[in-house]
């Protein structure tokens, strides 16, 4: 019987999904814009007037993590500078790395290296 193998998710390396443009404000607060493409939300913009780009303002953790996923760095390491960066304040620090990568896959802001398409 063959044991179906499953990733362990610090392993796991996102990857910043380059159809969502982003920047830093001053104070190093990252902003990311996202772009509404598609059918229901062509419709939406339409008739609805709803915004063509969303922009996401992150916390200071956010941030933090957002500027240092470069591709190569896999959740494990993020923990890693997140615990270095934050001390105790990021505690408890898995878990909620784990539901925020989560949450930003959930909605497309990052893919994670094969498990993903990712553009080269």
């Amino acid at each position: 019987m063959a044991k179906n193998k499953q990733d362990n998710y610090l392993d796991l390396v996102p990857v910043k999904n380059p159809r969502n443009g982003w920047d830093a404000d001053a104070d190093g607060s990252v902003t990311i814009h996202m772009v509404h493409r598609g059918f229901y939300a062509a419709i939406a913009q339409k008739f609805f007037h709803t915004p063509r780009v969303s922009h996401i303002r992150l916390d200071a953790y956010g941030s933090f993590l957002w500027k240092e996923i470069d591709g190569t760095k896999s959740v494990g390491d993020l923990a890693l500078g997140m615990k270095a960066q934050f001390g105790a304040q990021a505690e408890p620090l898995y878990d909620r790395l784990v539901k925020y990568m989560q949450i930003l896959r959930n909605n497309r802001f990052i893919l994670f290296r094969g498990r993903d398409k990712v553009a080269p």
